[in-house]
């Protein structure tokens, strides 16, 4: 079973963090998960406000608003 650790490792690793990604992080956060994983969770965060991770979301809204 694939754990918010195994997402955040992957996403910080890559500096990016795909829009399907994100919906498995929001999955993963509706059920139990122990304190590692919300300190994993946590980082990713950090890490995206700091810049060293993109966010396709992110991205993806950013250039639908400049086409219009």
């Amino acid at each position: 079973m694939i754990t918010i650790r195994d997402v955040v490792k992957q996403a910080i690793g890559a500096g990016y963090l795909t829009v399907e990604a994100e919906e498995r992080l929001r999955n993963l956060l509706t059920a139990r998960y122990d304190l590692e994983d919300l300190k994993a969770f946590m980082s990713l965060q950090k890490a995206a406000s700091d810049g060293f991770v993109r966010q396709q979301s992110r991205e993806v809204l950013v250039s639908s608003m400049s086409i219009e």
